[in-house]
């Protein structure tokens, strides 16, 4: 009998211990299909599981009221973190504020600050934005006119936004002559779409594309492939998609990116929230992980 309830004990004590590690964690985005939100979601859930950690991923498919409504069910089932992954928190501010009093910390990544969110880890989105620009406006010696792909709701997109319209402040010989607020999801095929008009509408006056991730990028190129094959339209974007840096190499009009460690920034938040699981604090409210340009040069494509 002394035996049995040895080894009950035991075992008990092999419970609490797996229970201790089992912490659940629940990622929610609306933004799923974009191959740099997968990144991160991929990377952190594979970091995550090595901790031992149980990892829940929510895909609203750009339905915010949606996304509303599931970080409130997994507060109301009481999951040990929040990580909201290409989100505004201050679009969700209620749900994050309720998460939040009930003792969840609340992590975004590539998001925004918000009250209720214990840290953001990101890549300088302004910084980025101002990359990209000098980069563009440099590639079109210093003049002409650009065609501009954004989406204001994601708040690292509208801090490259906002990096672009700073910069065309201080360069006045560079104008926008039209500019496209790309849906998601389906980005590609949208700027595809918008950029074709463009085309007729302004032809040759186009002399470059300031898109605001690399997928509008692509869009743009695809059109421009079609309806002005040998047109010299130079094309840039952000966020180091494999697809655009391919197309880089391969000396097309999509002439460069600024790739963000996306895969830095999911490991960044498993370490910060880790942190936190072991009592401490997240060791800054905005974190951010560093970024570099992509083009053909740093690629050693021979475009001559």
């Amino acid at each position: 009998m002394k035996r049995i309830l040895s080894m009950l004990t035991a075992l008990a004590g092999v419970g609490a211990v797996t229970g201790a590690w089992a912490e659940e964690v629940a990622v929610l985005t609306p933004y799923l299909s974009s191959v740099a939100t997968n990144d991160m979601v991929e990377t952190f859930t594979g970091n995550s599981e090595a901790k031992g950690w149980s990892v829940n991923v929510v895909d609203t498919r750009g339905d915010f009221q949606q996304l509303a409504s599931r970080i409130e069910d997994v507060t109301n089932a009481g999951v040990d973190a929040i990580v909201l992954v290409s989100v505004d928190p201050n679009q969700v501010g209620d749900q994050v504020a309720a998460a939040a009093e009930k003792g969840i910390p609340v992590f975004a990544l590539d998001g925004a600050l918000a009250d209720g969110v214990s840290a953001n880890i990101t890549t300088d989105n302004f910084a980025l934005g101002t990359i990209l620009s000098d980069y563009l406006f440099e590639a079109l010696g210093g003049e002409g006119n650009i065609v501009k792909f954004f989406h204001s709701a994601h708040p690292g997109v509208r801090q490259r936004e906002l990096a672009l319209d700073k910069a065309l402040e201080e360069n006045s010989n560079i104008k926008v002559i039209a500019e496209h607020y790309v849906q998601v999801p389906g980005p590609i095929d949208n700027a595809r779409q918008a950029m074709e008009t463009f085309i007729r509408q302004h032809g040759e006056e186009i002399d470059g594309v300031w898109a605001a991730w690399d997928e509008p990028a692509i869009g743009a190129l695809l059109a421009l492939q079609s309806d002005m094959p040998d047109s010299d339209i130079v094309i840039a974007g952000i966020d180091g998609n494999p697809q655009a840096v391919d197309l880089i190499g391969q000396c097309t009009n999509l002439v460069a990116t600024v790739r963000q460690d996306f895969a830095g920034i999911a490991r960044a938040a498993v370490e910060e929230i880790g942190a936190v699981f072991d009592g401490g604090q997240p060791s800054g409210k905005e974190i951010f992980v560093d970024a570099m340009v992509v083009d053909r040069e740093s690629l050693g494509a021979d475009c001559e």
